[in-house]
């Protein structure tokens, strides 16, 4: 956890007494990811590959989650955890290293925690996962959950868990063709504003009407073919027009290009475009896009400065290895933007695209470019 830069809170301004104290809530699967790195090329069958790096982390949803606590959001992660020793790691690593609050989480006597061993090489990544669905709550809403252990992890199956998401400003799902999560109904209820992605359509139907979970969602964030494929367009930008007619807020990521919004409720639209960095692994980067432009709506930044901090953090991502370790915080936004300014070949108005991080960011910052320690399961501090 980046603790360099303590004071930031982003929604300072705007916190009043009647707030929740909630700022993202979500829900997911939490993997252990173990993370080979150095590796010179992919691995040939039938031979031994030695890397020169390895790191684990918590993964899955908690690259969301750590994204959004080092930019200074309260965050709640509702998540099934293993009663093994991966379990109880990813829970210290989440609630204690990034302060991530884990009150709607449970653990699972009996339930192994499912495992990802990603190989970063040539700015690409080859994974492989295994795991098993966790079993559900137990048969009465209200007994389980809430930092609780399971004693029942054989019972019925229940509704969707969690039956009660906290109060939150925002809640972030991901949209599974043909399903509907009743939680997001719920929190959308109470006013939390629903941020969704969505994965590729393994039916093929590319059907905006089997995502009914889109009903609530107060912006939609689908890359550029995802987007293309669910609006029948040719172009990512009439895609994200087109989108913007379900939802109040369209974004459309480009890849290279940067990334496009439209936001439904005036027709404007925005394009920033992609920072050039070196990427050394892009697990993650996804996670950490959605991170910032959730940080900036709740800000209430207009919509260019949301998708130039979305599209900063997940460029500062790629730079390192991981999913949940590369997450930059407000330490690493601040030592990118001290040092980028001192840069002779910058182009003036590109700077100024990131001149509203000057009232954020301290005066002074750690030296460019940033190395966290990568966290281990063997040690202990």
């Amino acid at each position: 956890m980046s603790t360099d830069t303590p004071g930031i809170d982003p929604l300072l301004a705007l916190r009043a007494p009647q707030d929740p104290a909630c700022d993202v809530f979500l829900t997911g699967t939490v993997f252990l990811d173990i993370i080979f790195t150095g590796l010179d090329s992919a691995p040939v069958r039938g031979t031994e590959s030695w890397a020169r790096g390895m790191g684990s982390s918590p993964g899955g949803v908690a690259n969301m989650a750590t994204a959004l606590a080092r930019l200074g959001l309260h965050t709640s992660l509702a998540a099934a955890f293993g009663d093994d020793h991966y379990g109880e790691y990813c829970w210290d690593a989440l609630e204690q290293g990034e302060g991530i609050d884990l009150s709607m989480s449970r653990t699972v006597p009996g339930w192994h925690s499912p495992v990802t061993v990603s190989m970063a090489y040539e700015g690409e990544r080859t994974m492989v996962s295994h795991g098993h669905e966790a079993p559900a709550p137990s048969a009465v809403p209200g007994q389980a959950g809430a930092g609780s252990t399971e004693t029942a992890p054989t019972a019925a199956p229940n509704p969707a868990f969690p039956q009660c998401p906290p109060r939150a400003r925002a809640a972030i799902a991901s949209l599974v063709p043909g399903r509907s999560e009743p939680w997001v109904a719920t929190a959308a209820r109470h006013g939390a504003l629903i941020f969704a992605d969505v994965g590729w359509d393994e039916t093929g139907r590319w059907d905006l009407d089997a995502l009914p979970d889109l009903a609530h969602c107060e912006a939609f964030l689908p890359n550029a073919e995802e987007a293309m494929r669910y609006t029948r367009t040719d172009c990512p930008r009439a895609a994200a027009h087109a989108l913007a007619e379900r939802v109040p807020l369209a974004v459309v990521t480009l890849g290279a290009e940067g990334a496009y919004a439209v936001d439904g409720r005036t027709g404007s639209a925005a394009q920033v475009p992609a920072i050039e960095v070196e990427a050394l692994d892009p697990t993650g980067a996804g996670d950490v896009f959605v991170a910032g432009f959730v940080t900036g709506t709740l800000a209430d930044w207009p919509l260019a400065d949301r998708l130039a901090f979305a599209g900063l953090t997940a460029a500062l991502s790629v730079q390192e290895f991981g999913g949940s370790l590369s997450a930059p915080g407000w330490a690493e936004i601040a030592a990118w933007w001290q040092r980028i300014r001192t840069l002779d070949d910058q182009d003036p108005t590109a700077l100024e695209r990131y001149a509203f991080l000057e009232e954020l960011l301290p005066t002074t910052a750690r030296a460019w470019p940033l190395r966290r320690a990568v966290p281990t399961i063997g040690f202990r501090q």
